[in-house]
């Protein structure tokens, strides 16, 4: 039950971020609970690795390499979710911050 929970907290977080940008949007409602998923198994599986390989950069950038591995994957997602559009690099930049935090406050308010 609560990875359903979490799963849908994340796609009501996709949804927020895509009211707040102009260059992230989903054909329907049922892309972002798609892409939350598809997002999920990316951070799960692939963005560890990614991480593990670039860690010497992350280091040398004092971790903000690591804002530029969270873009990364949101702009692979959007090449699996057919529903699910990002515009560029820096909308999904400052697209996945935001998500980030809009997130932790979702799983911080909800957990309760």
């Amino acid at each position: 039950m609560k990875l359903i929970w979490h799963w849908i907290v994340s796609a009501l977080a996709l949804l927020i971020v895509a009211w707040l940008f102009n260059g992230i949007w989903f054909d329907t409602i049922g892309a972002a609970f798609v892409t939350a998923l598809v997002l999920g198994l990316l951070n799960t599986f692939i963005r560890p690795v990614v991480k593990l390989l670039a860690l010497p950069l992350t280091i040398l950038t004092l971790g903000i390499f690591a804002l530029v591995i969270n873009a990364a994957m949101l702009l692979i997602t959007s090449h699996f979710v057919s529903g699910f559009h990002v515009e560029g690099f820096f909308t999904a930049f400052f697209g996945s911050i935001v998500l980030s935090i809009v997130s932790g406050i979702m799983y911080a308010v909800l957990e309760d």
